[in-house]
């Protein structure tokens, strides 16, 4: 019997992440939240702008990102912006840990999503793009706009 394709809600995203940084890897994590944060998310409150990941003592920790606390929560709500351990393979914190001690390697986290009834986070290895990249993206993206414009009047 076939497994049935698991259901993906995306929760957040990280817009800037492809405009900053040219990515040139991507890992899917799990992640280990408590019961309040998992309510707060399954309202779609999250902010991933800001955050970013860090292997440490061999484990992966995603710092920054805010989860506001559950408004129907009690005395036991979670802290907004604690430090949340990441869940991947040891070989692939240990690949990825190489490729970070490269210069201007960064991890990012892309997305924030529920896929079943499991929070993912889908991480990004990027390296920084300089001001003169980003323009030159905004000007070929802007062309394509233009192009594709004048290709519709045609019609």
């Amino acid at each position: 019997m076939a497994a049935q394709p698991e259901h993906r809600r995306v929760i957040a995203t990280n817009k800037r992440a492809r405009f900053s940084y040219e990515i040139q890897d991507e890992l899917e994590c799990g992640i280990v939240l408590v019961g309040t944060e998992v309510k707060s998310l399954r309202e779609g409150h999250c902010s991933i702008a800001e955050a970013y990941a860090r292997v440490r003592d061999g484990e992966l920790f995603l710092i920054g990102a805010t989860i506001p606390e559950y408004r129907c929560g009690n005395i036991f709500n979670h802290e907004p912006g604690r430090e949340r351990k990441l869940l991947a393979h040891r070989r692939e914190i240990a690949k990825w840990t190489r490729r970070v001690k490269e210069r201007g390697m960064t991890v990012v986290p892309m997305e924030i999503y529920f896929e079943g009834s499991r929070v993912k986070v889908l991480l990004g290895l990027g390296k920084g793009k300089r001001l003169v990249d980003k323009r030159q993206a905004q000007r070929a993206r802007s062309d394509r706009r233009d192009i594709d414009r004048a290709a519709s009047r045609r019609r």
